[in-house]
């Protein structure tokens, strides 16, 4: 059967939508790697987009006038939008609560955080369902559907209940926790079936890929074969492909924006205002997994021992708002400005501050100039899929300066550990010695271990993600599904140019 149409779901819709303030709905354009990579796809073969606006539509009058609007934005940007509308509740349990209390710490390794109560399993699955309804009513037997992350989990096994057959791709954003992890969750056997029903699975890395099939041999026996690459599972719902597809960035993008003359001026700005510092940057949204607070401690850790760093060195750490209303993200917050606040009065001497801390968004201009402006950036999460903030500053660092120091458990550490300083997190001393390191590196060690860390995002950037995935899940020749012949974009084949 030949694939005609990409359709992909994800929990969210590409766009933002708001209400104004005279209660009619604005819309804002989308903006990340994975909507600039996709959007070429779904245009060039009229494609389908299907997720949850992001805001609660509870009467008819509202859907049908939002639905209009999505119809409007879909039409001009090439490709279909379509909403699946959720209420407050549906959002609080099955978002909030299913997804983000549950899969989220568990995937993560911190099964502590985990708060497993059953209506929100409830929801969970009641809210796929309801995915699954406007993908049956939206779509037909020719089109591919790529669903993506943890939330939308089960969208493949409700297809296939309610009589509905499509070819299936599912890419997982988060890690895959160990079977002794996974052995956590009281859902565990159907949440793997779940997976099961899936044509292909990709995840992030490799790791991640041999702890899902350790889990399907250990509690499923499933029969898996194959290269090291491509697993292939058979069980009751089929054969299911498994492979690792390592998301990145739009490499052009950040590299050319990190030369612009905008960024360039905040760039000579930023280093002007830290008197000849270095810069160790920390960008994290705020959320447990990122290790912020054993972060300070290691920054803490190096003035400490290492005293020549002290008026030399200043930690700028950007901290993006998330989940404010959420106690355990607000005790957070609360816990980093008071290790700030502590090391800063321990160590501030006069022209000098130890730590700058942001709290708030940043715009993508103003984020580019931090990345090109520092000599080291302190990428240190306890867990990550992938972590795009490391492939961000590599593509900024158009001077090739910097150097990455990084956590040898986010998802990148695969594929830069070899010229990136590799630490352990909970390592408080380790992490400060890279530090120390960092900051006494070489010139010349520190640019031949970046230029190659920017190859090689270059070289495995967001559009070839995007192809390599679809070429596994429709057709190994693209016979079937030939927009992909062309739909790369000419400057992705470009060689890479190195500094400049």
């Amino acid at each position: 059967m030949k694939c005609k149409r990409l359709v992909v779901v994800s929990n969210r819709l590409p766009l933002a939508v708001r209400m104004g303030e005279k209660g009619n709905w604005t819309v804002e354009p989308g903006s990340g790697g994975l909507v600039t990579a996709l959007a070429p796809v779904l245009k060039n073969r009229g494609g389908l987009w299907i997720g949850w606006p992001g805001v609660p539509a509870d009467n008819a009058s509202r859907k049908t006038e939002l639905e209009t609007l999505l119809a409007r934005r879909g039409k001009a940007a090439g490709y279909d939008l379509k909403p699946v509308f959720l209420t407050g509740d549906e959002v609080d349990l099955y978002y909030h609560g299913f997804s983000n209390e549950v899969l989220w710490p568990l995937f993560h390794d911190l099964f502590s955080h985990c708060n497993f109560r059953p209506e929100y399993w409830t929801a969970y699955r009641h809210v796929n369902g309801r995915f699954a309804s406007v993908i049956a009513r939206e779509t037909q037997d020719t089109d591919y559907l790529w669903i993506h992350d943890y939330h939308l989990i089960p969208v493949a096994r409700e297809l296939k209940q309610r009589g509905i057959r499509r070819r299936t791709g599912f890419f997982l954003h988060i890690p895959f926790p160990p079977l002794d992890i996974f052995l956590k969750l009281p859902w565990r056997f159907e949440l793997l079936d779940y997976l099961l029903a899936y044509d292909l699975i990709g995840f992030q890395t490799l790791r991640d890929q041999r702890n899902f099939i350790g889990c399907l041999k250990a509690l499923r026996g499933c029969r898996v074969s194959g290269r090291t690459a491509v697993s292939h599972v058979a069980s009751e719902s089929g054969e299911t492909r498994v492979a690792a597809f390592p998301i990145s960035i739009d490499f052009r993008e950040f590299s050319e924006l990190a030369r612009s003359e905008g960024v360039t001026r905040r760039v000579l700005r930023l280093r002007s205002n830290m008197g000849g510092s270095k810069i160790i940057l920390g960008v994290d949204r705020l959320d447990y997994t990122k290790g912020i607070p054993h972060r300070l401690l290691a920054f803490e850790n190096a003035l400490r021992r290492f005293p020549g760093l002290r008026n030399k060195v200043t930690l700028v750490q950007i901290v993006v708002p998330s989940r404010t209303a959420v106690e355990e993200y607000h005790a957070l917050k609360k816990e980093i400005e008071r290790q700030i606040g502590k090391i800063n009065g321990s160590f501030t001497d006069v022209g000098w501050v130890p730590i700058h801390y942001i709290y708030r968004a940043l715009t993508r201009e103003e984020l580019t100039a931090y990345y090109r402006a520092s000599d080291v950036a302190l990428v240190t999460p306890l867990k990550d899929g992938m972590n795009l903030v490391a492939k961000e500053y590599c593509a900024s660092q158009t001077e090739e300066n910097g150097l990455l120091i990084l956590s040898e458990f986010a998802g990148t550490a695969a594929q830069f550990h070899e010229h990136a300083l590799m630490v352990n997190p909970y390592d408080v001393e380790g992490t400060a010695d890279a530090i120390r390191r960092a900051c006494i590196m070489d010139p010349g060690e520190i640019r031949r271990r970046m230029r190659r860390l920017r190859q090689s995002v270059h070289r495995h950037d967001i559009y070839s993600w995007v192809s390599r995935f679809l070429r596994a899940g429709i057709s190994d020749n693209l016979k079937d599904f030939p927009q992909l012949e062309f739909f790369i974009p000419r400057e992705s084949a470009l060689r890479y140019g190195g500094a400049g």
